[in-house]
């Protein structure tokens, strides 16, 4: 979302940020977010009702159902990087397409800003047009090179749309194999794997969290670690480490080393507990299930005691 990634790099640039068209890259395949996808995104989070999933309304969602596959019929219809370089009446000519299909689909939607936004993306074509590069042959090459590449992931396993608790995930792999899927990175290449996990866990929205403290525990947390989503400002819920999930996210990530932060937010307490298995109707569950049910259930059956 260019709109907003300049209103970013404007505030770092009010705390010292200079010359960040010479060091920051963009790739000419990723594709846009426009206000549309962001409006779009609160619509559908408005219709779910009761069952809503937590998204945090950027639009992320609806940008990944045009890159695939919107409604089962219009996929492939997103609009990269590549094309705002390029030619801009084809670039327009694509904008004003993408924008009546959501109107197609959303009545309510409003789209009466088309002629301010493609005014305001003839210009940030011309900002960004330093940044944007095949990040791909940058990456390899330099690899190739012998020059170490540190990638950072986004989000976490259990938002994974594959191995998190769908549906109350992200629209996208953030699991290690996005480095291969996101970057155009070969296997090979990929050496040592961190995990990152709290001392505690945390979650911003909706969604199961089998060690949800929802009492004054919880609350300690919250406040002491400063649980605020950084996208949202909405207070996350705060519960004990699932050692269960962590298993689970090793697993699939192959940790070669885990860091684990914020250890001083349970300095004051005399005891701390750790998941380490569910149980639901008698029977106890020692690895993640898929279904969500297991994991709504708020008791856990067995709890590593650290005093």
């Amino acid at each position: 979302h260019l709109s907003q990634f300049f209103d970013e790099i404007r505030k770092n640039e009010g705390k010292g940020l200079s010359n960040w068209k010479k060091r920051l890259l963009v790739s000419d395949r990723a594709h846009l977010v426009f206000d549309f996808h962001q409006a779009v995104d609160g619509l559908q989070e408005k219709g779910r009702g009761k069952k809503t999933i937590g998204t945090t309304k950027k639009g992320i969602g609806p940008t990944y159902a045009t890159k695939l596959c919107y409604h089962l019929k219009a996929g492939r219809i997103g609009i990269r990087m590549a094309d705002l370089m390029g030619d801009f009446s084809l670039f327009e000519e694509k904008f004003r397409a993408l924008s009546a299909n959501f109107r197609s689909q959303f009545p309510d939607l409003s789209l009466d800003v088309i002629e301010t936004e493609l005014t305001k993306f003839k210009q940030f074509a011309e900002e960004i047009r330093p940044c944007v590069t095949d990040t791909v042959s940058y990456l390899n090459t330099n690899m190739k090179a012998g020059k170490s590449v540190l990638i950072e992931g986004a989000n976490a396993t259990m938002l994974d749309i594959d191995f998190g608790t769908y549906p109350f995930v992200t629209s996208s792999n953030c699991t290690v194999g996005g480095v291969c899927t996101g970057l155009g990175i070969p296997p090979r290449y990929i050496g040592d794997v961190y995990g990152v996990t709290k001392a505690y866990c945390t979650r911003v929205g909706d969604g199961p969290f089998p060690t949800e403290l929802l009492d004054e525990t919880g609350d300690y947390l919250q406040t002491t670690g400063k649980e605020v989503g950084v996208t949202t400002k909405r207070k996350r819920r705060c519960g004990w480490l699932d050692l269960v999930l962590l298993r689970y996210s090793h697993i699939i990530n192959g940790y070669s080393a885990l860091a684990i932060t914020k250890l001083d937010v349970l300095d004051e307490f005399k005891e701390i507990k750790i998941a380490v298995s569910y149980t639901l109707d008698g029977v106890e569950y020692k690895e993640a299930p898929p279904g969500l049910t297991v994991l709504n259930v708020q008791y856990l059956s067995r709890y590593l005691l650290l005093i």
